[in-house]
């Protein structure tokens, strides 16, 4: 990893001896092949803040971008000093990446976006309005969604899994644009999530929040990194990571499969009484047995991995190929 600092505006930073003041806000900007974006994100959230008297940065976030995201996001950061890139070894998935950019955002509150417009720089004095006023988590939620049929049946039916079977409400349409304090952020870092499903964990902490709707604008350039294939994956990864329940579900069809079991015993002593056969009713008992006691098995097997993950979550995010603009620890 290596890492450059240059002089700020309220702060010098020399060498070691000093580090940049903590800004107000800070903005993370996840990015992978966003060549067409950048340079115009920066620039547009910049003219949402400067007004806003606050203090910020912004941090770009890239993914192994194989396009020139990098290089425009570097000749950024060397015009103006309140822009930071983080350039990860390899692409660490849609989950690791964004959060581990935000773990290492250093502002009072911290805002989460996407490079390519999709999450609107004009919301951005409202969630700062809002966190103001003692709000700790101001989320944007989309109020139309701009895919197919299937990318909306299969996000529908993830909403639909989550709220049976997830531990916290997940909040429809919500992607994580939105604002989050000082304090939220520090509460899900401490929990050392290896995937963390940061818009679930955000619910999770059980802090002051608040939704604004907008209309979802389309994609300004480029092409979205975003195929059937990946959102399912996040769909699966998030639904898992916010749902320890549904590691039991097997125990609960396990124990359902006991209760038929009993019932077809009671059915054969009765078929018995009655001079009715009962060899039907006892080959069903045992396979519903034998079902009943997998399931049991594979749902203690489940609860177990959950209680090996909770005690052993120390992986990192990301690994770190480059910084700029970080003030050099000592």
């Amino acid at each position: 990893m290596t890492e450059q600092s240059i002089s700020l505006p309220t702060q010098a930073v020399t060498g070691k001896a000093k580090l940049p003041l903590v800004p107000d806000l800070s903005v993370v900007i996840p990015c992978r092949n966003e060549e067409a974006n950048a340079e115009a994100i920066g620039a547009a959230v910049i003219a949402q803040l400067e007004p806003l008297d606050i203090t910020f940065d912004i941090i770009f976030i890239d993914n192994e971008s194989t396009d020139a995201t990098v290089s425009i996001i570097r000749a950024m950061c060397a015009r103006d000093h309140r822009i930071k890139l983080i350039v990860n070894t390899r692409n660490f998935g849609q989950m690791r990446s964004p959060t581990h950019g935000i773990f290492e955002a250093t502002g009072r509150a911290v805002v989460g976006m996407c490079a390519d417009f999709q999450d609107p720089p004009e919301l951005l004095p409202r969630f700062v309005e809002r966190w103001r006023a003692g709000i700790d988590i101001v989320l944007g939620v989309r109020e139309n969604e701009r895919s197919g049929a299937i990318l909306r049946a299969t996000r529908s039916l993830s909403y639909a899994l989550a709220a049976r079977f997830g531990d916290h409400p997940i909040i429809p349409n919500a992607t994580g644009f939105g604002l989050y304090s000082r304090r939220v952020v520090d509460t899900i870092k401490a929990i050392h999530e290896p995937e963390p499903f940061f818009r679930g964990m955000l619910v999770e902490t059980g802090y002051p929040l608040e939704t604004i709707p907008y209309a979802r604008p389309p994609r300004a350039r480029g092409k979205s990194n975003n195929n059937f294939m990946a959102l399912l994956d996040f769909a699966v990864a998030g639904l898992t990571g916010s749902s320890k329940g549904l590691l039991r579900v097997p125990i609960y069809i396990g124990v359902l499969g006991g209760i038929f079991t009993m019932l077809m015993f009671l059915g054969g002593i009765a078929a018995f009484f009655l001079g009715r056969p009962i060899a039907g009713w006892f080959i069903a008992m045992v396979i519903q047995a034998q079902f009943a006691m997998l399931f049991g098995f594979l749902g203690l097997l489940g609860d177990h991995v959950r209680m090996i993950s909770d005690r052993t979550r120390k992986t990192p995010l990301v690994i770190e190929k480059e910084r700029i603009n970080f003030p050099v620890q000592p």
